[in-house]
This record gives C-alpha cells, sequence and structure tokens, in this order.
C-alpha cells in the first residue's frame, strides 16, 4: 500500500529503544535531519525488562558512552531512586556503577529530550519496507504506505520484530509487554539479502509490592556517597534519598514445582525456537543446569517511586501463569504475593553473524546501519553503546568521513563491536569484563580520559567538556610526578602517622607514592596528614591512587596493547582472494571469505581461523 506522503529526511531510525534514541540524538546533533520511527511513542527508551542501568561491565559501557556525547548516563543520573558502585571488595578493573531506575520517569524524560532536540522528528508508525538503489538505501515505507527517502538508515528493532511472546502453552505475537510487533520488515529485509536468525530473551513477573514481605528479606541500601554516570553531573546533584532494594533465595520447594513441570514449559516442550542467552538463563534453566544447587539469589527490586511494582530478579520463566504463581510463593517473602504482570520468554528476529562491518554498516547494502538486539546483543547498556557508534557512523558517511572504530585496547565499547561483527555468536551477546583483555586499562572510573577526545572530535562532546577533561589529566599527571619526586624521612611524625593507620614502620627514607603503595594508605591520607595540604578533588586522587598501586600490572597491560596494534595495523585488502592463499584449511577459507576481516587481529579473533592460519595468511600479505 502506497499514499501520497514523500519525505525526505538524512537519516531514517527505526526503533526507539536505547539504541534508537542514542542512534537518533546522535545525527540529529550533528546536523542531519533525522526521523525516529516507534511503534508506540509510549514505548520510547522502554525498559521492558530489568528497572536498572549499569552493572558489571554494563556500568563500562554507560560512562564510555556518556565521555562519547552520548545521553543514557545523564538520563539515569536524573531519574535513578538507587545507585550502588558493585564489586568494591575486588580490584578497580571490574569496579562497576549500576543505579536503579524509576521506569517510567527515565523514559519520560529520554522522550523529552528527543522532543525537544532540534533536526529531530518522532513518527509512530511500523517500517514494513525499505528501498535500495544501487546498492544503497534510498528509503523505508510505512505500514500506511508513506515513503521517507532518506541518505542513512539505522535499524534498531529490539525484539519487536516478529516479536511472539510465551507463557506455557499461551502465545501471543506482539512485542514486549504487549506492544505491537514490527511483522513485515523480516520480509523485507530477506528479500534484499538480509539474512535472519531467531534468538530469545525473557523477563520475571512484576509483584504487587503490598503483598510482599519485606522482614523475610535481606535488605540492600544504596551507596552513602552516590557516583553520577555522567561526567557532567554534578556529584552534589545525586546525593539524595535512595529506595531500598532486597535479596532473597529460591529453595529446594521452588526448585521441585519447577521439575515436575518442565513439560508446560514452551522452552523444553520445544516450542521456543530461538536460541536465549546463555548468561541471563531463565527460572527453568537455572534448575535444569545447575541440579546441584540448593538455591538462587532472587533480588526484590522497585520500578519506580509512583508506583507499587516489584521486579523479580533472577527468576525469568516462560512457565504457565498457574506454575508460575505456585514456584514464586515457596520464596521467603513471596509467600503471599500477588502478580502484576507475569514472566513470559518472546522470540524476535535478528541479525545473521557476519553481516557487519566494524562501523556497524551492512556489508551488502551501503547506508544501512545496524544496533542493539537487532545485532544479536541484549541489555540495555550493549544496545546504547551501539546505537551511539552507529549515529556517530551514519553521520561520519554522510558527511564523507571515515569510520570511528574503538579498538579493543580503547574501549569496551570496542570489545563489544568486534565480538559482534568477528565472531559468531550462536546467543544474545552480553558485555561481561572478562571479556576484555586489557581491562585493568579500560577501567570505568578512567572512561573519560580514555574516550573524551573522540566525542570532541565527533561533535557530540562541547570544548568547555574537552578542556575541563584535558584539566583534569594534566592534574593527575602532575600528582603522580610529585608522588615519585618527594619523599619523607623515618622521623617520629611519619612513624607516629604510619602507626595510626596500622601500616609498618619506615626503615628509610620513601617516596610519597611508596607510601601509597600499601593497601592501608591513599593519595589522600598522604596529602592531608603527611604533607599537611588540601588534596586534588577525589576522581583525580582516585586516579593517582590506581596508577601508583596498579603500576607494574598497568606497565605490562599497555606493552601487550603495543602488540596487540602491530596486528590491528596489518590491514587485509578489501578485493583479497582467500582461495589464492595456498595452505589455509578449508574452515578458515570459508570463514574469512564469510566475515571479510578488516585487519589480521580482527581475523585472529574468528572462530575456526587457528594461529597457523594467521601465520599462513601474513605471509601471504607481506608477498603481496
Amino acid at each position: 500500500m502506497k499514499n501520497n506522503i514523500h519525505e525526505n529526511v538524512d537519516v531514517a531510525v527505526i526503533g526507539a529503544g536505547h539504541a534508537g534514541c542514542e542512534a537518533a540524538l546522535a545525527c540529529a546533533r550533528l546536523g542531519y535531519t533525522t526521523v525516529i520511527f516507534t511503534v508506540s511513542v509510549d514505548s520510547i527508551a522502554l525498559m521492558p525488562c530489568n528497572p536498572n542501568v549499569g552493572g558489571s561491565s554494563k556500568g563500562h559501557l554507560v560512562r564510555e558512552l556518556d565521555a562519547l556525547g552520548g545521553e543514557m548516563g545523564k538520563v539515569i543520573d536524573a531519574t535513578f531512586i538507587q545507585s550502588r558502585m558493585l564489586n568494591l571488595s575486588k580490584g578497580p578493573a571490574v569496579h562497576s556503577l549500576r543505579a536503579q531506575a524509576d521506569k517510567a520517569e527515565y523514559s519520560r524524560e529520554m522522550r523529552k529530550r528527543l522532543e525537544n532536540q532540534e533536526n529531530l522528528q518522532i513518527r509512530q508508525g511500523e517500517v514494513c519496507s525499505i528501498e535500495t538503489e544501487d546498492g544503497m538505501i534510498r528509503g523505508v515505507y510505512t505500514a500506511t504506505g508513506s515513503f521517507y527517502e532518506c541518505r542513512a538508515l539505522i535499524i534498531c528493532t529490539g525484539t519487536y520484530l516478529n516479536g511472539r511472546c510465551l507463557t506455557g502453552e499461551h502465545i501471543s505475537h506482539t512485542g514486549p509487554n504487549g506492544l505491537q510487533a514490527a511483522t513485515h520488515l523480516s520480509d523485507s529485509l530477506r528479500e534484499h539479502g538480509v539474512e535472519l536468525r531467531r534468538f530469545k530473551t525473557g523477563t520475571p513477573a512484576r509483584m504487587d509490592g503490598r503483598s510482599l514481605d519485606y522482614d523475610k528479606m535481606q535488605v540492600q541500601h544504596g551507596d552513602a556517597r552516590v557516583i553520577p554516570f555522567s561526567f557532567s553531573t554534578d556529584p552534589e546533584s545525586v546525593q539524595i534519598e535512595q529506595a531500598d532494594c532486597y535479596l532473597t533465595y529460591t529453595n529446594e520447594e521452588t526448585h521441585r514445582i519447577i521439575r515436575a513441570n518442565l513439560d508446560r514449559s514452551p522452552l523444553y516442550a520445544g516450542v521456543i525456537e530461538g536460541t536465549g542467552p546463555r548468561y541471563c538463563p531463565s527460572i527453568e534453566d537455572k534448575v535444569v543446569r545447575f541440579p546441584e544447587k540448593e538455591r538462587h539469589q532472587v533480588f526484590i527490586e522497585p520500578e519506580g517511586l509512583h508506583t507499587n511494582e516489584k521486579y523479580v530478579g533472577g527468576m525469568s520463566s516462560s512457565l504457565p501463569e498457574d506454575v508460575q504463581l505456585a514456584m514464586y510463593r515457596t520464596v521467603p517473602g513471596l509467600e503471599h504475593c500477588r502478580m502484576v504482570r507475569n514472566a513470559y520468554a518472546i522470540e524476535y528476529d535478528c541479525l545473521g553473524p557476519g553481516q557487519l562491518s566494524l562501523s556497524l554498516e551492512l556489508k551488502s547494502i551501503g547506508g544501512i546501519f545496524c544496533a542493539g538486539q537487532f545485532n544479536g546483543s541484549s541489555g540495555y547498556e550493549e544496545a546504547a553503546a551501539q546505537g551511539l557508534m552507529a549515529g556517530i557512523n551514519a553521520a561520519r558517511k554522510l558527511s564523507g568521513r571515515e569510520p570511528l572504530v574503538l579498538r579493543r585496547d580503547e574501549a569496551y565499547i570496542g570489545v563489544l563491536i568486534d565480538d559482534l561483527v568477528s565472531k559468531e555468536n550462536n546467543e544474545p551477546y552480553r558485555m561481561m569484563t572478562s571479556r576484555a583483555e586489557y581491562r585493568l586499562l579500560l577501567r570505568q572510573d578512567n572512561a573519560d580520559l580514555r574516550l573524551r577526545h573522540y566525542g570532541y572530535e565527533s561533535g557530540l562532546v562541547s570544548r568547555e567538556e574537552y578542556e575541563r577533561t584535558l584539566e583534569k589529566q594534566r592534574l593527575i599527571d602532575a600528582g603522580l610526578a610529585r608522588m615519585y619526586e618527594e619523599k619523607v624521612g623515618a622521623g617520629a611524625e611519619v612513624q607516629a602517622f604510619l602507626a595510626a593507620h596500622g601500616s609498618a614502620p619506615l626503615k628509610k627514607s620513601a617516596s610519597y607514592a611508596e607510601l601509597i603503595c600499601r593497601p592501608e594508605l591513599t593519595y589522600r591520607d598522604v596529602i592531608t596528614e603527611l604533607a599537611k595540604e588540601e588534596p586534588l578533588p577525589e576522581a583525580i586522587a582516585e586516579q593517582i591512587d590506581i596508577e601508583i598501586r596498579y603500576e607494574g600490572y598497568i606497565r605490562r597491560q599497555r606493552l601487550q596493547v603495543e602488540q596487540f596494534k602491530k596486528m590491528e595495523s596489518r590491514r587485509i585488502p578489501a578485493d583479497i582472494d582467500y582461495d589464492d592463499v595456498q595452505s589455509l584449511r578449508l574452515e578458515a577459507r570459508q570463514k574469512l571469505k564469510a566475515f571479510r576481516p578488516e585487519s589480521v587481529g580482527q581475523a585472529s579473533r574468528i572462530s575456526g581461523v587457528s594461529p597457523a592460519d594467521i601465520a599462513v595468511l601474513m605471509v601471504y600479505l607481506k608477498r603481496r
């Protein structure tokens, strides 16, 4: 169906979830007329699953996104109801910020920012087909027949593309939260040669908070001193009264009910076709895969300040509603729970592997960029990071500039995109700190120092913000130099200082840096008590402490990065014919043809390509 509406824009974005919002804002802020399509304006920046932003490794992504000029960190700072820095008992490489969101307020705040962004229009409607010309995107048609001509398209369909929700025997062909699914675009993409596959994810039930007994659970408070996600947020503005979360556990009775009803689970009855996330399994999966575990954690989290709904984290399920209720009521504190929304699994179409370049542009159709769960990832933060990068690179393509590609040694975002592009991920991809080889360098606390210059160079970070980051780095460098240069003797005052902090006495003079290497002492202790001076701001003091205490490990990792860069700098010509590369194993030849890596480093990370294959490839490239 077609009508007479024909509009011209620079960029069209399909989907207004976390990926679509970042992509659209980036393009519009860079001066390109942008339209963002959503099946419902009320679903902009919707959080259909967990009511939080950040967490282990995901907090790194949000801070990196903020350093590049993204919006998620600023919006969660404005709408959070609890904040905690996770993994503080471990090293700084895995410290991760996590904020509980007021879901309705988060969505409302992000929508407000989209509505008031110059060059950006929001359009409620389903995009049902794409049109190309000479291998390039030309435009999109909506279900009502309107045509939007565009020079770049960013696909951020999330879990809406051919979405199908399952609860026991009940199946509804909808997107998350019962919203309309996008049912036509898949056919059009396939007609244009785009390969799709089915993935699935799920969400737990929401409970009426008045029906829960919190005295039977462990309370979890927020941090006494809140650290904002955004480097632009005034830390004093986020020191608020926080909501509480709670921890409880499943037990053997919970597991017995689940095992007795596995035949009614669409997951185990063969009804679900898609592959689910290994690292965020349903409670059925946990019970089946870990039969030796006597209990599993259950987190009770508020959905917002103006609702009684509580999210039951750790117990996503696709079991029938009656089984769900029986199962939940075995958990301490949930014995009399009343469900507001039942748990469900959702299947959806997403992109098959090997079709994206590192800029997130489709290899087969110029001008089409892809981001979020459509690329086979899971999580709000992973989606937002990809959306920002897709938006930046769509804008750069329109201006004739080279794409911005972050390396694995530069950012978690670089690891995320490289893994999505280079590997055959057979399940929804979830970011984890263990995936980052250089995680001691890629800490959440130094994201601005690592990436602010890219945000400034791309046009999304102001000169003022960039100058502030440069000044921060200058103060860190000066503070570090002083710590290594200034020394103290083993006099009575110093010995008394050490004894007061439970530290061993000095036998000879030592630099301030040597004192800070002691786990019981910090830069702040040394400056305030020994130097008798006001310390530098907390964010700078933190960097000084980390750089000094982990100096040896950081130096070693930087040497590893230099070796990595050599592999990444060995470019592979786009026109290479792998059939000409003698001695390549058949599997390696097939994988290299399918993924078309851009560098030797990327080729080495493709599953099925061995170190011996890389050696053969390097010899060939040298001869060529």
